[in-house]
């Protein structure tokens, strides 16, 4: 249900902006990449070339332990804006993460989950949001896979947009 959310989301929208900080950043700026291959009008928020969001827009933003203060600013200057908004997160009980239009839950482990209630010991091998963030990986290939089939992208029109600057 979730990727099948995302997945209509991205392909309704006028033009997308997506955001995230640290490694979660880092994945979404791989999503990111990938929509642009289909030849949607995507951004990074933050990029220099970021143009304006409004009606028909979608910002989309992570938030793993579903609370980040500065995602919830920028959550609230796009639906300001006319912009529809969504949040990937581990955990939608969050403040920020009830700030957003949609929500697409990862149930993965975050650095706000990486260890039991007591603080004894860490629940997990891999440290802090890592679960989270491959969790997003794997996600968002699958998709990359569904929304390439809806809007009819072949894998060649992907391989075209790609950069030759290698």
């Amino acid at each position: 249900a979730g990727i099948d959310r995302l997945v209509s989301a991205l392909a309704g929208a006028r033009r997308i902006v997506l955001h995230g900080l640290g490694r979660e950043g880092l994945m979404m700026r791989a999503l990111t990449m990938r929509l642009f291959h289909m030849g949607l009008d995507v951004h990074v928020l933050g990029d220099m070339t970021v143009p304006p969001v409004g009606s028909g827009d979608l910002l989309v933003v992570s938030a793993g332990p579903g609370t980040i203060p500065s995602v919830a600013a920028f959550l609230g200057i796009a639906k300001a804006a006319g912009a529809a908004t969504l949040c990937i997160t581990a955990q939608p009980e969050g403040s920020t993460a009830r700030l957003a239009d949609h929500v697409v839950v990862l149930p993965a482990q975050t650095m706000a989950s990486d260890r039991p209630a007591d603080g004894a010991a860490v629940s997990a091998i891999l440290p802090m949001g890592s679960v989270f963030e491959g969790v997003m990986f794997v996600v968002f290939e699958l998709v990359v896979l569904r929304l390439r089939e809806r809007l009819g992208v072949s894998p060649d029109a992907l391989r075209a947009r790609h950069t030759n600057l290698e």
